[in-house]
């Protein structure tokens, strides 16, 4: 094991940890069998990733190719560049009763200058973009806006997305008695929902939003 788990390898494990999504799903974005970087990782075959196979790794994880293995004379560094890669995931967050969800892999993704992210304060968040459905959080957020979530911010009360079960939700958050959340939507129509705090879990709060015009 000690010869195959090369530096790459090891952390190719450890951004998968910590982004919570397994090798299976990985490689299923990568359109490969589910166990291509099982095998990569364990068995050390193939000794190393093809080049479009690395990029996107390195894009969907926010990180230089040279992490994963690429010669740092040739490789595409997020980190080098001015651009940086925030992926989209098909999460289609509801704004209404509610949607469901089985994967949260990238299938696309925005690129954006440094530049813009820190004028808009973005600078340094670990961003999602993801589509609204539904029209409870109008006229703030509408059917098909597309927002960022930042996923280091969850705590604090404001516009958050939220999982009930399996189901996700554009909220605001507001704190309720001790142990409880209260969620409310922009649109009278709908009444709020207060739940016991360890039944909701904040996938981050909304801090940018777009849409068609």
């Amino acid at each position: 094991m000690a010869d195959v788990m090369t530096p790459e390898r090891a952390r190719l494990v450890e951004l998968a940890e910590a982004g919570r999504t397994s090798l299976a799903s990985l490689s299923a974005m990568l359109g490969r069998n589910p166990s291509y970087l099982q095998q990569f990782v364990r068995k050390g075959s193939p000794r190393k990733l093809e080049e479009a196979d690395r990029r996107r790794l390195a894009e969907f994880f926010g990180v230089s190719e040279v992490e994963l293995g690429a010669d740092p004379d040739h490789a595409t560094s997020r980190e080098s560049d001015d651009f940086v890669i925030v992926p989209r995931l098909p999460l289609d967050a509801s704004a209404g009763p509610g949607t469901f969800s089985a994967e949260e892999i990238s299938f696309d993704s925005f690129r954006f200058s440094r530049r813009w992210l820190r004028e808009m304060g973005l600078d340094g968040a670990d961003l999602s973009a993801i589509r609204v459905e539904g029209d409870s959080m109008e006229p703030l957020l509408r059917s098909g806006d597309e927002i960022f979530v930042d996923r280091n911010k969850r705590g604090g009360e404001g516009v958050f997305v939220v999982r009930i079960g399996d189901a996700l939700h554009v909220k605001q958050v507001h704190a309720s008695a001790p142990g409880r959340i209260k969620l409310v939507s922009e649109n009278d129509a709908y009444a709020p929902i207060e739940l016991a705090r360890e039944d909701v879990e904040v996938i981050g709060r909304v801090v940018w939003k777009g849409g068609r015009v």
